[in-house]
């Protein structure tokens, strides 16, 4: 098969070195190279690392509706599209090559259209989750499921952990479904057979969507910050007796039964940090203070006195 791969970050990656192993991958569509840290030095997206490494045919369009760019693909002459974490392709794009378009989503079709599948799963507190391959039509996420593949959600697992694992899954899973539309094996099923009344969404994260509500239940917080965890993390702010405000990310809970008002502190002031939740409470294990480095929370009780007046809001 010869195949065009289209896609961005680290994620995407496993997925087009997997392919590129058992097809052969005629060209690859990532993004613009753009100027990243305080030097602005021009950095490549993960996917164009791989590429240059591998000297395969790099195309980065600013815009997808390009008539060079259209014609450039055009003349690759490619079997089949596959597209792992990359921008919405117009229908001149989806529907050029013979054998369709199809996408990698992180999640079990038709839960979790949308751009954050894998962080809802976990602050949703579900026990499972997976990954899906379909043909891309023009509703994001809604064409018909070619395949799927299951992963257990652990109940201490965070989304970092969780990206890893399905990144190589669905590298599999890509390669499973790419044999099978080779072979003609492949008919897909319309999202519409698998539609119930309750199909949970996805939506894009925002710093808002990250902060933490303390009145809530402790499970319910502590699948807020694995879900949000290493990035873009859950937040709060930490008010001392005076008033004076301090910005935490939280990275590593512990559910406890020890009953605290929501977001009221209880400390030792060494090792033990525990914050109310509106039923049971949090132990705080790895957090951040704003402008500094993550820290266990020994390393962060050794660098400031708290004390049981403070509170999270």
């Amino acid at each position: 098969m010869k195949v065009v791969f289209m896609g961005t970050p680290e994620f995407a990656v496993a997925s087009l070195d997997a392919i590129n192993k058992v097809h052969e991958v005629v060209g690859v569509v990532t993004v613009a190279d753009k100027p990243a840290g305080r030097g602005k030095k021009i950095r490549f997206s993960a996917v164009k690392e791989y590429a240059l490494k591998n000297d395969l045919q790099i195309l980065q369009p600013e815009k997808l509706k390009d008539e060079e760019f259209v014609s450039s693909l055009k003349s690759l002459g490619a079997d089949l599209f596959v597209v792992v974490a990359f921008r919405m392709l117009p229908e001149v794009i989806w529907n050029m090559p013979p054998k369709g378009t199809i996408n990698l989503h992180g999640s079990l079709l038709p839960d979790y259209r949308g751009a954050a599948p894998l962080n809802w799963a976990i602050i949703n507190g579900d026990r499972k989750t997976g990954a899906t391959t379909f043909f891309i039509e023009k509703e994001i996420d809604t064409g018909n499921i070619i395949d799927k593949v299951e992963i257990e959600i652990t109940k201490n697992m965070n989304v970092g952990d969780l990206h890893d694992r399905l990144m190589l899954k669905g590298a599999d899973l890509l390669v499973h479904t790419i044999n099978n539309i080779g072979q003609g094996k492949v008919t897909g099923i319309p999202q519409a057979e698998l539609m119930t009344d309750q199909i949970k969404e996805a939506p894009k994260i925002f710093k808002e969507t990250c902060r933490i509500d303390w009145n809530k239940s402790n499970s319910e917080v502590h699948n807020h910050i694995r879900g949000l965890s290493p990035y873009p993390a859950a937040w709060s702010v930490l008010i001392d007796s005076a008033g004076k405000e301090l910005g935490l990310k939280l990275f590593k809970t512990i559910k406890t039964e020890n009953n605290l008002t929501p977001g009221i502190i209880k400390t030792d002031g060494k090792g033990l940090l525990q914050i109310g939740c509106g039923s049971g409470s949090l132990q705080i294990l790895e957090l951040q203070i704003a402008g500094k480095k993550r820290m266990d929370i020994k390393s962060f009780l050794n660098g400031i006195k708290l004390d049981d007046s403070y509170k999270c809001i």
